[in-house]
Formats: C-alpha cells, sequence, structure tokens
C-alpha cells in the first residue's frame, strides 16, 4: 500500500509539473522555430529573438531599472517599518500591519487610478517613470515588510539589542550592527518577492505606463497583440532568460546568508 501510494503521489506530482511546464516549452519552442504553424520542420532560428531586441529593448532595461529602484526602496522603507512595528506595543500597530495587505487586496487598476487622480495633473511626473515606481513600491512593500518582521520576531532582538546597548553602542550601531544583520535572511526573502513581482507587474503598469515608458509586461502585452505569435513567444523567452537566472542568484545568496550565521 505504501508503494501504491508514493507512485499516485509522484504520478499526480509528475501530471501537475507538466501541466505547468509543457505551455511554458511550447512558448520557448514557438520563439526560436522560423514559423511556428509549420512547427520545427521549419527549422530553429534566433531571427524573432532580434527582432525583440530590436523592438523592446527599452522596455526589458527600465523593467530591470524599475526592479532595481524598487527594491532600495523597499529595503529602506520596509526594514524600519518592520522593526518600528515590532517595537511598538500599541494597537494600532496591529491594525497597521494588517492594513500593509491593502495594496494587495485592492486591484492594481484602483490603485494606478489613485495614483492618476491624486498625480496625474503634475505632467513631468507622469511621463516620468518615477511614476510607475510609486505604484511599485505600493504593491510590493507588504512583501518586503512581511518576512522581515517574521524574521525579527524570531531572532530575539530585545536580548541582543540589550546586550549591544549594555556595551555603550547607540541605537544607530545596534540597528545597523545588530538587527539588520539578524533579518538578512527576511531581507533577502523579501527581495525575492520584490523583484519578481516589479518585474511581472502588469496591471498597476499598464495603467501608469506611457507611450516612452513601456515596462517588459506591457511590451510583451503589447508583442502579443499587434505583431507575429513568434516575436510574443521570443519576447518570453528573453523575459524568462532574464528573471530565471536572478531568482536563483537571490535563492544562492539567501541560503549562503542562512550557512554563514549558522555556528
Amino acid at each position: 500500500m505504501s508503494r501504491l501510494r508514493f507512485c499516485l503521489q509522484l504520478g499526480f506530482t509528475l501530471t501537475v509539473c507538466l501541466f505547468m511546464i509543457v505551455p511554458v516549452i511550447m512558448s520557448v519552442m514557438a520563439g526560436l522555430t522560423a514559423n511556428y504553424f509549420v512547427g520545427l520542420e521549419s527549422g530553429l532560428t534566433l531571427r524573432w529573438v532580434q527582432e525583440v531586441w530590436a523592438l523592446y529593448a527599452d522596455t526589458i532595461w527600465l523593467s530591470i531599472r524599475l526592479a532595481l529602484a524598487c527594491l532600495c526602496f523597499t529595503v529602506l522603507l520596509g526594514v524600519p517599518a518592520a522593526y518600528g512595528l515590532l517595537r511598538s506595543k500599541r494597537r494600532w500597530a496591529n491594525a497597521i500591519e494588517e492594513a500593509l495587505l491593502l495594496p494587495v487586496a485592492i486591484p492594481g487598476l484602483a490603485t494606478a487610478l489613485a495614483l492618476l487622480l491624486a498625480y496625474g495633473h503634475m505632467r513631468g511626473f507622469r511621463e516620468s517613470w518615477l511614476f510607475i515606481l510609486i505604484g511599485h513600491v505600493l504593491f510590493t512593500l507588504p512583501f518586503m515588510i512581511r518576512p522581515v518582521l517574521a524574521v525579527m520576531r524570531g531572532a530575539r532582538l530585545a536580548e541582543l539589542e540589550e546586550a549591544a546597548a549594555s556595551l555603550g553602542a547607540g541605537f544607530r550601531q545596534r540597528f545597523l550592527g545588530v538587527v539588520v544583520p539578524n533579518c538578512v535572511g527576511g531581507i533577502l526573502a523579501g527581495a525575492l518577492m520584490v523583484v519578481t513581482l516589479s518585474i511581472g507587474e502588469f496591471n498597476i503598469t499598464w495603467m501608469l505606463h506611457t507611450p516612452l515608458n513601456k515596462t517588459l509586461p506591457v511590451g510583451l502585452a503589447d508583442s502579443y497583440a499587434s505583431m507575429r505569435l513568434e516575436i510574443g513567444s521570443a519576447y518570453t523567452l528573453i523575459f524568462l532568460a532574464m528573471t530565471l537566472p536572478l531568482l536563483v542568484v537571490i535563492q544562492w545568496a539567501g541560503r549562503f546568508a542562512n550557512r554563514s550565521r549558522t555556528p
């Protein structure tokens, strides 16, 4: 019975994996074939990838710039915010922690519309990529605060800070020398979420972008809507080639940080 159960579980797992992976493989192959409707018989080519790069390279660089800027802002805002929520003993701290989920629960289009109503009249700001950055920071900030706060709660920071204070460390020394090093795992976990969500975010970006400020997901939607299927698939290939190594590097950094902290 145990062997049968194992085979059933393995078969179910492989079926689910194939259900998710096969469409990705088909999309990648469509971006590498000369003619998708003819199939592999038409031959393999990098022509569509080259055309995507020629047409949409600026969207790729903008997405990378947005993701890195979003990561910087969420770290600078999220780590102190998580620390403040940890140290606060007041009831409103719990309300704020729950309110952090609002940008996730509210549809991205509604968030973008609110930003347009509030700041859309500022023409120079509206046409800048910084306008999109604000939407990304609002959306991704909870994904930085939550894991950092969870790590802080399990790190016995109060005892460590008390020991550092007894040695004469000031607040800045305690925060940078005790708090931040002990929540590196949470920061890296949040960074993984922030970068991936920022690169792939579409709803907010679609409402806030201008013709001169298209990001990678907006360009991907545009290529599928107005170009050949092969070009849209080649765009997907570039998207995967850009995000997958980044995810591997961030996960490796998280494991390395956890390993270095283990005595």
